[in-house]
């Protein structure tokens, strides 16, 4: 069938600027796979990410970390050495699922050990999905220290993409503060409580300006003209287009606390995909993206080419007392150095959640897309608040503050070895009475390494609930991020969840993802198959949030794994045993 009467046949007509979509992908034939193969260190490096020098933590003498890039089907092979002189790493693969390759996941003290100072570690698994995605250290806060990077999968090779654009460029959005995120773990370990406070900056690409701005004029409060030669390592990346073209914006948000949003003036966007996964079409101004989304958006530079136009980034969730971050979309033939005279676009109230929910009820699963399971084998319903340990200030999920085990779950369930972690697994639910508006009336809870075991290939429901932190009328977002899996979101709904909101459940046409945001107040319903072998962890992507023990962790199938290497598991109580049967 030639392509152009199969485009006519399945196509869906998108309002903005004409585009149409196919609604299958085309393989002309069977595609050939390969092995992308790095070698990286990692190290810490003087930098200045936002015009003011510090510390990052960078690989092979870049911030942020090299780009990767494959296709669906490709063998991903990192050997990643430990150049840091006092502390272990790891690198966890934001939306890789790691099917059968769990010990390739990069957490710490659940997948694997942490790699020591000096040592190399080989990560290879298969990208086995087409997307946007990137990966970040997963050992202690070094993700705010800034060790991350993209990470894109083009389709399979004779395959298309659903959609046309003539070009593409790459965003990866972060946060960045002047305290070193050393000195922010002993802060949130500290008693009493300090918290680390905004970040100064964000960052586009890993580049933003401290005390300056490049749209000083429109600045409030005043801040001084930012003035760039382009060499410096904060210079902003302009992205430049050619008049009437049509381009993809893949953009990934790895911030360590900021949920954000982002506009082009001027510019409609399309949403074409979430975390890996097409969606419907559908046509903003403006977008929210929470800690641990990505998105693939199209836009066409359909604007006066004479002039240039901002990329704005700002913050939502929370009292943004961190300036915009800004950049330039610049026409060719026009100079990059012309500056837009508009203002740039305004970031909408940081509290307009019903903004953000609207956004975020718009996001429905491409035709053709698999649909959940019709019915759940097990419900958890898993409570955030915050709590205290002996005076500690804590974030608890039922109740228990979650602390890793030394050993990690993958290799003690994997052999079977004893007082690893502990042997009951955490409550499925929370109290009945529980009141999720109030501050809770017994602020205490406890810690705990227990983890959920899931039977295989169970169909797992997840009620994320939200409620009031330790202060009086405050409840914070929280974007979730699931390892190993995708799941469906079921809907959002007010307040407590009960049996009666199980008729909201979008059923239809469901987006897949793999991170997820519960609004204030408010839960969300989850749903997905527990089919891959492994221990995953479920947590809040805020890093501050798992640094305090917003998390869980589930474990399936893990009986059915051959051939764990046994680099992975060579701390704490499999270490112990793998010396014990060499000698």
């Amino acid at each position: 069938m030639a392509l152009a009467s199969l485009a006519a046949r399945s196509c869906v007509l998108v309002i903005v600027f004409g585009l149409c979509f196919l609604s299958i992908s085309i393989e002309a034939k069977r595609s050939s796979t390969k092995v992308a193969h790095f070698k990286w260190e990692v190290e810490y490096m003087h930098w200045s990410p936002d015009c003011n020098e510090g510390v990052v933590m960078g690989i092979n003498g870049q911030f942020p970390g090299p780009t990767i890039r494959a296709r669906a089907g490709d063998t991903v092979v990192v050997e990643l050495t430990n150049k840091l002189p006092t502390e272990g790493v790891v690198i966890h693969w934001h939306g890789i699922r790691q099917m059968g390759t769990p010990w390739a996941d990069g957490t710490a003290a659940i997948s694997q050990c942490a790699i020591n100072p000096g040592e190399t570690f080989i990560y290879k698994f298969i990208v086995d999905k087409a997307g946007t995605y990137f990966y970040h250290g997963h050992y202690g806060m070094q993700r705010s220290a800034g060790l991350y990077g993209s990470l894109i999968v083009d389709v399979a090779e004779y395959k298309k993409e659903p959609f046309h654009y003539d070009g593409e460029f790459n965003l990866l959005l972060s946060d960045w503060w002047h305290k070193n995120a050393h000195e922010q773990e002993l802060d949130l370990s500290s008693k009493p409580f300090r918290w680390i406070g905004e970040p100064q900056s964000l960052l586009l690409n890993g580049r933003g300006q401290y005390n300056c701005s490049l749209a000083a004029q429109f600045s409030n409060p005043p801040l001084s003209q930012c003035k760039f030669t382009g060499t410096e390592q904060c210079a902003p990346q302009t992205m430049t287009v050619q008049p009437n073209k049509i381009y993809r914006l893949r953009i990934a948000s790895t911030t360590a606390l900021a949920s954000l949003n982002l506009a082009i003036g001027g510019h409609k966007m399309v949403v074409v995909e979430a975390d890996g996964n097409y969606v419907e079409p559908f046509s903003v101004y403006d977008m929210d993206i929470y800690s641990g989304e990505s998105y693939s958006i199209l836009f066409k530079a359909d604007q006066n080419p004479s002039q240039n136009y901002w990329i704005s980034v700002g913050v939502r969730g929370r009292k943004p007392n961190t300036p915009q971050a800004l950049t330039i979309l610049n026409y060719s033939p026009t100079s990059s150095t012309k500056l837009p005279t508009s203002r740039p676009p305004t970031t909408p109230l940081w509290n307009d959640y019903y903004h953000s929910k609207s956004f975020a009820n718009r996001i429905k699963a491409w035709r053709g897309s698999p649909k959940p399971p019709t019915t759940y084998n097990r419900r958890i319903m898993l409570l955030n608040t915050q709590n205290r340990i002996d005076g500690f200030t804590k974030w608890a999920i039922n109740n228990i503050s979650l602390s890793l085990p030394v050993t990690p779950y993958l290799g003690s369930i994997k052999y079977n070895l004893k007082n690893a972690f502990a042997n009951s697994q955490p409550p499925d639910s929370f109290s009945p009475s529980y009141d999720v508006m109030r501050p809770p009336v017994n602020p205490n809870t406890t810690h705990g390494d227990g983890i959920y075991m899931l039977k295989f290939n169970s169909t797992i429901d997840v009620i994320l609930q939200n409620a009031n932190a330790l202060a009086d009328n405050v409840s914070e977002i929280h974007p979730w991020h699931l390892h190993g899996h995708d799941f469906w979101v079921l809907g959002y709904g007010e307040e407590k969840f009960t049996d009666k909101d199980v008729v909201k459940f979008n059923l239809k046409n469901p987006p897949l993802r793999n991170s997820v945001v519960i609004f204030p107040y408010g839960w969300t319903a989850l749903r997905f198959v527990a089919d891959n072998p492994g221990a995953w962890a479920f947590h809040c992507h805020i890093e501050p949030h798992l640094h305090m023990g917003m998390g869980v962790v589930f474990a399936e199938g893990i009986y059915r794994l051959k051939n764990i290497p046994k680099e992975a598991l060579t701390c704490g109580l499999t270490g112990k045993m793998f010396m014990d049967r060499k000698h």
